[in-house]
């Protein structure tokens, strides 16, 4: 690949950030598909670098933990009987915890819906916390064990549990079943029965489908690589933390996530994202 002047690698990873395919930002911006691709893989994997680096000794408060489904290769359907099984391909869920707080997102996991991957992403979430925290995830049962092996009782950990009516039908199937109620359970610790909520995880989860192609419903523009999903990722939380100023942040003046959790002192550009790459 030719090397691209670094007005062009910022113009494609904007393109990428605001939620553009890989052959959409292609067209945009005038570069082959593969030459996109291997931007993406190669910035995303120095993102991953860093965030893993700086994302230690965190002061947060109230963490919010939820998964949000996507799939890679071909959907659980459709995968070939010579690929099933195998992880990476057909369905996989992205676990992600949020500070209520400061909107900074800590970590995030690509894994199955399953105790061990929830177990290794609250352990991962442990690791990079300075302080006692109020930690609230939904109700799947996975989070039980994997929040008392990670925190032990070093957690205010509550539970929402919320109570669905029937999957919609015809032409309205794809629509959310509606919430009946919302049900708090808190399961250790203290936690405080105002702070009980993931409502700030499910609209970053919506905030992630908005701004990731290939996390679009009944898109084709869907993952082929799980590494090549894992690196998205690594890009637009590098994106959302570091370079996006939040709404309920921007007073007196904007500011970014990573800077109200005190890891960043500005706003990052594009230019210096695409910088990580060295």
């Amino acid at each position: 690949m030719n090397k691209l002047s670094l007005d062009r690698q910022s113009h494609i990873v904007k393109a990428l950030c605001e939620g553009n395919s890989i052959r959409s930002t292609a067209r945009m911006t005038g570069v082959a598909v593969n030459t996109v691709v291997k931007l993406l893989v190669d910035l995303g994997e120095a993102c991953l670098a860093y965030q893993d680096e700086t994302m230690h000794d965190l002061r947060l408060s109230r963490i919010q933990v939820d998964e949000i489904w996507s799939f890679v290769y071909a959907k659980e359907k459709n995968i070939p009987a010579s690929k099933k099984g195998a992880f990476g391909v057909g369905d996989v869920w992205t676990f992600t915890a949020i500070d209520a707080e400061t909107k900074l997102v800590p970590c995030w996991l690509v894994g199955q819906r399953d105790a061990g991957h929830a177990f290794e992403f609250i352990d991962d979430l442990r690791q990079r916390l300075a302080n006692r925290v109020q930690l609230t995830t939904d109700g799947h049962k996975m989070y039980l064990e994997a929040v008392e092996g990670a925190f032990g009782s070093e957690v205010d950990y509550a539970m929402l549990v919320k109570v669905y009516g029937a999957e919609p039908e015809g032409e309205v199937r794809y629509s959310p079943a509606k919430c009946l109620a919302a049900e708090k359970h808190p399961i250790q610790g203290n936690p405080d029965p105002a702070y009980i909520s993931t409502s700030y995880v499910e609209r970053q989860n919506l905030t992630m489908r908005m701004s990731m192609r290939r996390f679009t419903r009944l898109t084709n523009a869907f993952s082929k690589k799980l590494e090549n999903h894992e690196y998205a990722l690594a890009l637009y939380f590098m994106h959302y933390n570091f370079a996006r100023t939040h709404k309920s942040l921007s007073k007196p003046y904007p500011t970014t996530p990573a800077m109200a959790a005190g890891i960043s002192d500005h706003i990052w550009t594009i230019e210096e994202i695409v910088g990580l790459l060295g």
